[in-house]
């Protein structure tokens, strides 16, 4: 079954020994709370860890005017972006000097290929970071819902841990990438 922003809400005021909401405009604490606190938790869950379902790449379009600063080219980020990884030019991904200020990225190549963390629809999550959300919300809504300091330490601590295995499962999604440029490497073959 695809998650919602309600339904994760849902699981997680379960979890947390509340009642369960169906909508964000209940008249009720359990649903304002998790009206005003689900977007900044899932927010900073995606950002704590590059995750592969978020990963995404685009070809940047260029600012029409130059920035005024240290950079030749300015670039529109794209509208679903959570952070920058990496940008790069001629097909590669990274490898340039940018910078990123004012919602734009700055950098002296006339093309950028941007490697970045997309916000993706709840329907995108997998299987194993739901846990790691669910634990976090829980722990983020025990203290304003149940006001007890104890149980919110004991979920912050299940949500670590849910973090750590998600992390752990994330990361064998892929191949590990390979050192191109280690310097003393380079000082072994001299």
């Amino acid at each position: 079954m695809p998650q919602t922003d309600v339904s994760l809400c849902s699981t997680a005021l379960v979890k947390l020994g509340a009642r369960p909401i169906t909508s964000f405009d209940e008249p009720t604490a359990e649903a304002e709370t998790a009206a005003r606190l689900y977007p900044v938790v899932r927010d900073a869950t995606l950002m704590a860890h590059p995750w592969s379902f978020t990963l995404a790449q685009a070809s940047l379009e260029r600012d029409p005017l130059p920035p005024a600063g240290d950079f030749a080219f300015s670039f529109r980020l794209p509208p679903d972006i959570l952070r920058t990884l990496s940008a790069g030019s001629g097909g590669s991904g990274r490898g340039l000097v940018y910078r990123v200020f004012g919602g734009r990225l700055h950098t002296d190549a006339p093309t950028v290929l941007l490697t970045y963390q997309r916000r993706p629809s709840e329907a995108e999550f997998p299987a194993y970071f739901v846990p790691v959300l669910v634990a976090r919300l829980a722990a983020e809504f025990c203290l304003p819902i149940t006001e007890n300091a104890a149980r919110a330490e004991v979920l912050t601590r299940l949500a670590a841990s849910e973090l750590k295995l998600a992390k752990l499962i994330d990361s064998q999604q892929s191949t590990p990438q390979r050192v191109e440029d280690f310097t003393l490497v380079q000082a072994r073959l001299a």
